[in-house]
């Protein structure tokens, strides 16, 4: 009877040992998984920004660019963190006098992008603001030009920047977190 129970406990640990392994095992290929899409999905982005990269610059060559392809192109360029390249395309875009209203503004905003990414944040709030011109509404913009401010330390323009993005976009999450982190800032 000992015999017996004692088979059965080392059936039991066995199977437990087995079980543990198998939890392992497919933890791991999890991760594997998870790190395969992760890693496929950023050479197809890779991919996709070569093959626009080429074909841009290949119109570019022929001199057959439009303000739109020059906006692309510089946009091309911030995801591959060339900045002043991509600041030096958004500036053709704006010289071709192509765009207005939202379009424009696109560019402007993309620009002062551009500059606040090399910390010209004085540059950067004079885009921003070029942008606002164009399309007052632009909630995007006024985020941007907030943070410029902020990091220029300028922090009641932007709370002001913030606010009136609040008050076209209510529900804006970065509007709503940064005005209160800067009014909690100011409070202390």
């Amino acid at each position: 009877m000992m015999e017996a129970y004692s088979y059965v406990l080392q059936s039991c640990d066995f199977t437990m040992q087995e079980n543990s392994q198998i939890v392992y095992i497919v933890i791991l290929v999890v991760i594997l998984v998870a790190a395969s899409v992760s890693v496929l999905r950023e050479v197809l982005k890779t991919q996709k920004l070569e093959k626009a990269l080429s074909r841009l610059q290949d119109k570019m060559a022929k001199g057959e660019i439009t303000a739109a392809e020059h906006y692309e192109l510089g946009s091309v360029y911030l995801d591959k963190k060339l900045f002043s390249q991509a600041a030096l395309q958004f500036q053709k875009a704006i010289k071709f006098r192509e765009l207005d209203g939202a379009d424009l503004a696109a560019v402007y905003n993309a620009l002062g992008y551009a500059y606040f990414a090399q910390e010209q944040f004085d540059l950067a709030v004079r885009q921003y603001k070029d942008a606002l011109k164009e399309y007052p509404d632009y909630v995007t913009a006024l985020n941007n030009l907030g943070h410029a401010y902020e990091r220029k330390n300028l922090t009641s323009k932007a709370i002001e920047a913030y606010d009136k993005a609040l008050s076209l976009e209510p529900d804006n999450e970065t509007s709503q977190r940064r005005a209160e982190s800067l009014r909690k800032r100011v409070e202390v």
